[in-house]
């Protein structure tokens, strides 16, 4: 590279012309042109650019040493029209070498920022300039002498369930192999939250209960550690209702057939939403308990692969949110004394997860309809009748505990914008072995800032600074993560660019998933066109999906799921995330919070793959890293939300002429939009005309760029009341998703349940939409006068 740079400086001094050019290339939907940008004209000549004068018998131009004999100048009017194509061919062939060499040196990322990776470490300046594809080829080179799996295998047979006393020894661990590196902080911080854990004293029990309320025949747990974290303790009596997954639409079939679905235990299948959703669906119709088992069919069936024992119960919490739920919406520090509140997302009813086996004897006690074709699953002996069957009396007797938990953070200093974040993360603690859910996370997390660390000690030095966490209390609703956002969230939405999880990163090798902020999605496109797919050789990652889905992010893009830390990120601190999967084709990883999640059981599973699969992922996420903290300008796709509002839009129209009827209108909204769509427009050409060596010009839009997520909040509604406050991907009756919710009451007499499991109750009102309808309006139109810049540019139709 210094080579052809060093001929390209050559051949410029050759060059007539007294400018340069760089073509940028400009893309997106009215941005299909080449932009060209010259210097001023009138600079001065390089010294050593002699013009051409022809003479009479004067010497030939005016540079000393060069001279021509006079007998020679009607030769050189002669060849005048050849020397001037001469110097024409040169430069052009010079124009050309700069530009192939200037590209070699660029990234496009997506349809929005040209990304220049030329930058020269301070420290390092007048030595050495590390391109992307220096950086690539040496970030692989010590990425490739990793051990990861013997790291998977050691962490999944320590015992590390979140506040233990092991726990404090794998803290220790970390924290040692980490100041071995180089690195600029290591430090800890610990938290005090209140986890649920079972009474070794009393534990959780089932039992068939008569017709006259006398309690029965005891139905054993069989595996009687297994419980559900944040359950509501006490008893629940009922008659027994088989309810599929537990969703919406599920309890609304069973109401339309006549399954009576108050004061009723349901019983209901691992899978499709999370125990939190079940539960709270569940109480919202009136259910006095819900018990949820693993249904085979959900799982493999393939006899050369593993599969979850019969007898085998699934981990799982039930507080419908993040965080402690004891101290919602502040960070629980130092055993800080808050008032005495509860998370709106604890539920009232008691939950228990119980075996295969289990739901099986239960459900050959049922009477009533026989279930739909699709609700009927692979136990060999169940009719799959709906209920109600006999009564059953359901006891939790978990209690809380205040516990310590410790996050582990691990930071590599940036040089020019040491101030912002890229932030990557990955859960340490687990229920059971955990393989899959943390040791594999864990893993990649330590690889990872051991080749950073290599990086840095041969001459790397990012822009932004590299954040490491190693999280504690993921098993419980992602509490270190969300605690440490609630307690730094004044700091950090305005300073961290990107989250990074690292989280269920290897569940299979069938397909690749990105649960992602649209912010992301062309960067990652770029990304997996750079990294091989661990399962189809000679193929990038990429061009597996493509191949056999021409909407690739329509395959592989998908919302945040609110059981990741990436989501609290995202929805509640405003800061663009990403979580990735490799999974299997056919069915999910049948191991996941059970005591079988073992490094055997996921080696088998992956029929020897799984070193190839965890590669890929650090490959995945390492490049991503180099991108987010090397690049000049952010590489985040600010105009896509563009597209995101319009579909959901698409949504609102439907109910146009309801609200027309009564005289309402969502004009706003699309105005708002309208709004949107041009600041976005206006701030790419302003990047796209801007010179890139300002360094005060680039960071200015960095920070319009990086907050374009934070935009999203809203600023209408109370963090403590509201703490997800994203429009698109919070919680609560601010979100579009609410407006569409309480807009289809318009077409129906409201006594059914919202799709987020609110009950609907007095159906459409005006007051609320109109709310509605302004908080949705202001949040937008915020986030485009943001993204306009200073109060002097904002010029919208609004």
């Amino acid at each position: 590279m210094e080579q052809r740079w060093g001929l390209l400086r050559r051949v410029q001094q050759w060059s007539p012309r007294t400018s340069q050019t760089i073509y940028r290339r400009v893309e997106g939907p009215q941005l299909e042109h080449l932009e060209e940008e010259d210097r001023e004209e009138g600079a001065e000549l390089p010294a050593q650019f002699c013009p051409m004068e022809l003479k009479g018998p004067e010497h030939l131009g005016s540079c000393p040493g060069r001279s021509i004999p006079i007998p020679w100048a009607a030769a050189g009017r002669k060849a005048a029209p050849y020397l001037v194509l001469t110097t024409l061919l040169i430069f052009t062939g010079a124009f050309l070498l700069g530009y192939v060499a200037f590209r070699g040196s660029c990234q496009a990322c997506g349809d929005s920022v040209l990304v220049v990776g030329e930058d020269i470490n301070p420290e390092d300046s007048g030595q050495t300039t590390l391109y992307w594809s220096d950086l690539q080829a040496m970030f692989l080179r010590f990425l490739g002498e990793g051990h990861m799996e013997d790291t998977i295998r050691l962490t999944s047979l320590r015992e590390r369930v979140a506040g233990s006393a092991r726990m404090a020894t794998l803290v220790q661990d970390i924290l040692d192999k980490l100041s071995r590196q180089k690195l600029d902080h290591v430090w800890t911080d610990t938290h005090y939250v209140g986890l649920q854990f079972p009474d070794p004293a009393h534990a959780n029990t089932l039992h068939w209960v008569d017709a006259d309320g006398s309690v029965q025949e005891q139905l054993p747990l069989e595996d009687p550690e297994v419980y559900c974290p944040y359950s509501a303790t006490g008893n629940a009596t009922g008659k027994l209702v088989y309810a599929h997954y537990g969703r919406p639409e599920d309890l609304q079939d069973l109401k339309a057939k006549g399954v009576e679905l108050a004061g009723s235990l349901l019983l209901v299948r691992v899978g499709i939403t999370s125990f939190a959703q079940k539960v709270a669906i569940a109480q919202d119709f009136g259910a006095q308990g819900v018990l949820i088992y693993p249904d085979p069919s959900d799982f493999y069936q393939d006899p050369h692969k593993p599969g979850l024992s019969s007898h085998q119960a699934v981990y799982g919490h039930v507080h419908l949110g993040t965080g402690d739920p004891y101290t919602p919406g502040f960070p629980s520090f130092n055993q800080t004394q808050f008032p005495p509140v509860e998370s709106s997302g604890l539920p009232s009813i008691p939950a228990q997860p119980i075996s295969a086996n289990i739901a099986d004897q239960l459900l050959r006690k049922l009477t009533g309809p026989v279930a739909p074709q699709e609700w009927k699953g692979h136990l060999s002996g169940s009719p799959y009748r709906l209920g109600p069957g006999p009564d059953l009396r359901l006891v939790v007797n978990n209690h809380r505990v205040s516990t310590p938990i410790s996050n582990i953070f691990a930071c590599i200093e940036g040089f020019a914008e040491p101030d912002h974040y890229v932030v990557i993360g990955a859960q340490r603690d687990a229920w059971g072995p955990g393989a899959a859910k943390s040791a594999v996370g864990t893993a990649i997390l330590l690889e990872l800032v051991r080749t950073f660390s290599s990086m840095v000690s041969n001459g790397f030095r990012p822009r932004r600074s590299l954040l490491f966490i190693s999280w504690d209390g993921g098993d419980f609703g992602s509490v270190g993560a969300t605690e440490w956002l609630e307690g730094y969230l004044s700091v950090l939405h305005l300073k961290a660019v990107v989250y990074v999880s690292l989280d269920n990163s290897v569940l299979g090798d069938g397909k690749f998933h990105a649960k992602t902020s649209p912010l992301l999605v062309s960067l990652i496109e770029n990304i997996l066109k750079q990294v091989d797919s661990p399962n189809h050789s000679g193929q990038t990652l990429y061009e597996q999906v493509a191949l056999t889905h021409p909407s690739w992010d329509a395959e592989v893009i998908q919302p945040l799921p609110m059981d990741s830390s990436a989501y609290s990120f995202t929805a509640f601190a405003g800061v663009p995330a990403v979580e990735f999967s490799f999974m299997e084709d056919d069915r999910v990883y049948p191991f996941l919070h059970t005591k079988e999640d073992t490094y055997e059981n996921l080696h088998k599973m992956l029929r020897g793959r799984l070193p190839a699969v965890v590669q890929a992922v650090a490959q995945l996420a390492g490049q991503l890293l180099i991108r987010l903290s090397h690049d000049h300008l952010l590489p985040l796709d600010f105009g896509r939300y563009g597209d995101v509002v319009l579909r959901h839009i698409g949504n609102l129209n439907e109910f146009s002429g309801d609200l027309k009827e009564r005289g309402l209108t969502l004009q706003w909204v699309y105005s708002a939009r309208g709004d949107y769509i041009r600041a976005a427009e206006k701030l790419r050409k302003e990047i796209y005309s801007s010179e890139r060596n300002d360094e005060r010009l680039m960071r200015m839009y960095n920070v319009r760029i990086m907050r374009v997520e934070f935009y999203f909040l809203s600023q209408y509604v109370s963090p403590a009341d509201s703490p997800f406050r994203h429009i698109f991907l919070g919680q609560g009756d601010h979100t579009l998703g609410a407006l569409v919710d309480h807009l289809r009451m318009l077409r129906t007499d409201g006594s059914g349940a919202a799709s987020s499991g609110l009950t609907a109750g007095l159906g459409f009102q005006e007051s609320r939409f109109r709310r509605q309808l302004a908080l949705l309006t202001w949040t937008l139109q915020g986030a485009a006068n943001a993204l306009s810049g200073d109060v002097w540019n904002i010029d919208n139709n609004f």
